[in-house]
């Protein structure tokens, strides 16, 4: 079969709405949220540096966490404000390619290294007295290392494959960023491997970190309930929950968008569902940590109590 390929320069995105007025309120609620998740990510980077009380592997992996929501949003976001604030919903070929590609490698370390946090908290709780042993800095460095450069390894091979492919029809993309599903729709020839490929790769990185997740909460859940005293697990279950949010929050948005054999949901929703993921969640989370954790709670007033102190001119700056 012949294919009528085009070598396209640029996309059209086609975003959230035509209507202007809609177009400058998303803009202001999509702002003042990315200043907010830019500023509350940095926030717990800054805190967790400075406060040797956080000097610890839980806090070490929540601020590499943090400096990766605040690459996985900002790898989508600002593009979507342009479009909203000027109208022009144009990018170039290369900028979707790049955008794509941090999409899914920055996704996937996020994945890797909540699957890390889990195991964490599982030999914290489970084997206290080994905790220091096991998670040393050596072995935490790698954990975020194989975090990083594990995606990178995983999402190059499909990503080099996708460019193999010429593009037939439309460039106009339904979607308010370049995410997979609206791209190879417009691929031409057999795209049957590239989508399988695909699929085996979501399942590694979403379902396999899920699993090691899934088997340390339920090692970490028999050991609390083991526990014979009740101020003992209600720690416990502390430390826990705000991590457990935050994992609810990531893989049921991603199981949703990218877990599905088949590529017939309404893109709409599914916009609905990416806005979740890339906007929603990096916002949430470093509200999450924060106001459940009494830790993080009074290193930030302590901090502000040294501000305010520097500030009157009573402190040492």
């Amino acid at each position: 079969m012949k294919y009528n390929a085009t070598a396209m320069s640029e996309f059209i995105l086609q975003g959230f709405t035509d209507v202007r007025e809609l177009q400058l309120l998303l803009f202001t609620i999509l702002f003042f949220s990315y200043l907010l998740t830019i500023t509350g990510n940095t926030a717990i980077i800054i805190i967790s540096h400075t406060d040797h009380r956080l000097h610890t592997p839980m806090y070490f992996f929540l601020w590499n966490f943090s400096l990766l929501e605040i690459g996985f949003t900002t790898a989508i976001v600002p593009q979507t404000l342009t479009q909203l604030a000027t109208g022009n919903k144009k990018i170039s070929y290369q900028g979707c390619m790049l955008q794509s590609f941090l999409y899914f490698q920055l996704g996937t370390s996020e994945f890797f290294l909540l699957a890390v946090m889990s195991f964490d908290r599982y030999v914290a709780i489970c084997s206290p007295l080994h905790y220091p042993t096991i998670m040393n800095n050596r072995i935490c460095t790698f954990l975020v290392l194989f975090s990083w450069l594990g995606s990178f390894l995983l999402i190059i091979g499909p990503s080099l494959l996708f460019l193999q492919f010429p593009m037939c029809g439309s460039n106009i993309l339904n979607h308010f960023f370049c995410d997979n599903t609206p791209l190879i729709k417009i691929l031409c020839g057999d795209v049957q491997l590239l989508r399988f490929l695909g699929f085996i790769t979501a399942v590694f990185s979403v379902l396999g970190s899920l699993s090691i997740t899934v088997v340390s909460y339920i090692n970490i859940i028999k050991t609390v309930l083991r526990m014979p005293s009740a101020t003992g697990r209600q720690k416990a279950f502390s430390t826990c929950a705000s991590h457990f949010i935050v994992v609810s929050i990531t893989y049921g948005s991603c199981i949703f968008l990218y877990l599905k054999p088949t590529q017939n949901s309404k893109l709409e929703f599914g916009k609905m569902v990416a806005i979740l993921n890339t906007m929603v969640s990096p916002l949430l989370n470093p509200f999450i940590y924060c106001l459940r954790n009494k830790q993080v709670q009074q290193a930030w007033r302590d901090a502000l109590v040294k501000f305010t102190a520097i500030v009157k001119g009573t402190g040492k700056p």
